[in-house]
């Protein structure tokens, strides 16, 4: 994947340091939600739940760690959707420090989920036309 249509700028935050110095593997997570929701919400599963309570869940996260991050900082996260499956998508992230460098990648899998009846169900077409247009493909 070289394209990546979500950027979302952060700042990194004191409290965001462990013992050793340097930003906590846990607040690498936090830093990819952040961008997480903004994709989700460009897309239209926010309003999908408000209208038809079919929402996305996250069903699998995982992170490669490539280089430390220390305070004070900034960075991004760069995201986009490699996949389409029937009823998930998987979100790619990149997150860089202030001079560019990755520092972490990491990779989603978000299921469409229908909070009324407790089940997984197909992705609603519109969400997928959305995710294509930002992507400039086919999926």
């Amino acid at each position: 994947m070289t394209k990546y249509p979500i950027e979302v700028e952060l700042r990194i935050d004191w409290s965001e340091q462990d013992l050793y110095g340097h930003v906590n593997n846990t607040t690498y997570f936090k830093y990819i939600q952040a961008s997480r929701l903004v994709y989700l919400e460009k897309i239209g599963l926010s309003k999908a739940y408000m209208r038809k309570n079919i929402g996305p869940i996250l069903a699998a996260t995982s992170c490669q760690f490539k280089k430390q991050m220390f305070f004070p900082g900034n960075i991004k996260v760069c995201s986009g959707v490699n996949f389409i499956k029937n009823s998930s998508f998987g979100i790619h992230h990149l997150i860089k420090n202030q001079e560019g460098e990755i520092v972490a990648e990491a990779d989603d899998i978000i299921v469409t989920f229908d909070f009324i009846k407790n089940e997984k169900v197909n992705c609603p077409i519109e969400v997928r036309e959305k995710i294509e247009l930002i992507e400039n493909q086919k999926f």
